[in-house]
């Protein structure tokens, strides 16, 4: 008996409504962000970097959201574990792909699985972490 349910992956348009709800969010602060949106595999689904938003923080945001992806855990709560003694220490050296532990990545989630992850970056992290929290709620 198969006891396994099948959930829809993160599709386009998801991906499309996740950063449409980041860039609202951060419009109502007055902040200028960039936002990733990678699938279950780690594949970009979408980018978008306001027009005033500070270069850097399209690797960030990516980052972000690969790190989110990779650990299923909201980056706001990895800060810590990278800290000297931390369960994480030595992890942002550690892979070829370099993670970033700096709130604004979160994974997302439909029906219990993990099908992708959200990372805004150009704000302080925690109005990083507050507009992809935002957008990964309005996501149904």
């Amino acid at each position: 008996m198969n006891t396994t349910t099948a959930v829809a992956p993160l599709t386009i348009q998801d991906a499309d409504a996740l950063v449409a709800a980041a860039q609202r969010a951060a419009e109502a602060a007055d902040v200028t962000i960039s936002v990733t949106v990678l699938d279950a595999g780690g594949h970009l689904l979408a980018f978008r970097r306001d027009d005033r938003a500070v270069l850097i923080s399209g690797e960030t945001s990516t980052r972000k959201a690969y790190t989110a992806l990779q650990l299923n855990a909201p980056t706001a709560d990895l800060v810590d574990a990278v800290q000297p003694g931390g369960l994480f220490h030595t992890l942002p050296t550690a892979l070829d792909r370099p993670l970033l532990f700096i709130a604004g990545g979160v994974p997302v989630h439909r029906g219990g699985r993990l099908i992708g992850a959200i990372g805004v970056g150009g704000g302080a992290p925690a109005q990083d972490h507050g507009f992809a929290t935002a957008a990964r709620e309005t996501l149904a």
